[in-house]
This record gives structure tokens, sequence and C-alpha cells, in this order.
């Protein structure tokens, strides 16, 4: 057996504990992740927090996260979901609201068990979930709540005859484009029918 295949992720509770000496400490994983974690309007951080909304909103399966996947998601009936995100709001001090744009780039995507890039640079998913953190009050922002996000749902198809090589969309674009919008609770089925 090859001593360098994939690792199978199993999910985790939280409390494992941190060891060392085959001994273990006082701090466990979600210590780890309350301290790496909590700022859930932090880019990067909001991304992964939006795919698992939009996991969830599909009922997806609860396995572990696949980084650096391909697309973000599959349906059980296999459709391939790709999740962006933006927000008005940073956890930063900022002068105004910030810009609402989404990554839209083609890429070489990469298959994580196959363990190998696609041949081809192309958008490698069949609908884009364009994820809006609509919310603009600092005092009451709170990406938990369902409620302060806007979902936005369009095909591939029409990113790639209207967008073709076109690496961001803004928020304004993306609506000439006549995307289904919804809230949480409605995004399965617009992406099912």
């Amino acid at each position: 057996m090859n001593p360098l295949t994939k690792i199978d992720v199993t999910l985790k509770s939280g409390k494992e504990p941190f060891s060392f000496a085959e001994r273990d400490l006082n701090f466990k994983l979600s210590d780890f992740w309350q301290w790496s974690q909590s700022d859930l309007l932090n880019n990067s951080l909001r991304g992964v927090l939006a795919e698992y909304i939009v996991k969830q909103d599909l009922g997806i399966e609860n396995t572990p996260r696949t980084e650096w996947d391909a697309f973000d998601l599959i349906t059980k009936e296999g459709i391939k979901i790709e999740v962006k995100s933006s927000a008005y709001l940073q956890s930063w001090a900022q002068k105004n609201l910030s810009s609402i744009s989404f990554n839209i780039s083609p890429s070489m995507g990469w298959d994580a068990n196959k363990n190998e890039y696609s041949t081809e640079t192309k958008r490698q998913s069949d609908f884009y979930i364009f994820c809006l953190l609509n919310h603009k009050d600092k005092k009451t922002v709170n990406p938990l709540k369902l409620e302060q996000w806007t979902f936005f749902i369009l095909s591939t198809k029409i990113l790639d005859r209207e967008k073709t090589t076109q690496k961001t969309i803004t928020l304004k674009s993306l609506l000439k484009l006549n995307p289904a919008q919804c809230s949480f609770g409605n995004i399965k089925n617009l992406i099912t029918r």
C-alpha cells in the first residue's frame, strides 16, 4: 500500500484534546476553533460559512469540507455547486460599505479524489450560488442570522455565455443576468427545478 495515499478525514466533535508525550493537555480542538474561527465577517471564513449555509439548505450529508476541490458542493442528484460570498460590512473599521463583487474566474479544477488537475480551464460547476450578507448595520450584523443573507442562483452556462473569461462580477452586473433570488430555505427548490 502506498504510504502517501489520501487521508480520509472524519468529522471532529471539538472535544478532541491536544496532547504531548502521550499526555492530554488542558486545551482541546474546540478551543482552537474558538480562537481561529470567531471572526465570521472575515472574508475567507465568511466564504466557508456561506458554503456551510448553502450545504445545510441543500440537505447535503454532513461530511468534512474538501479544501481546493474543483467545486464547493455536490447534491445527491449530482449537481455541482460553486459558492461565492460577499458582504457590505467587514469586522475592521470601514470608511464606507464594501463594494459587492464575486470571483467567477474559470480555473483548472482540482479533483481531490484523483489527486490531479483537469486539463481544461473552465468554470467547473453546474450552478453558482452568490451569497450576499445583505446587512448594513454594524451594531446588529450577525452572519448566523440567516435572514441577513440573500442568495442569487445562476446557471454556470449563463456565466459562460455572457461573461466568458471574466474573473469577477459586481452585484449590478450579476443582477442584469437575472439570477434567481431567494432567502434561506428556498435554495434547494430553485436548484432542483
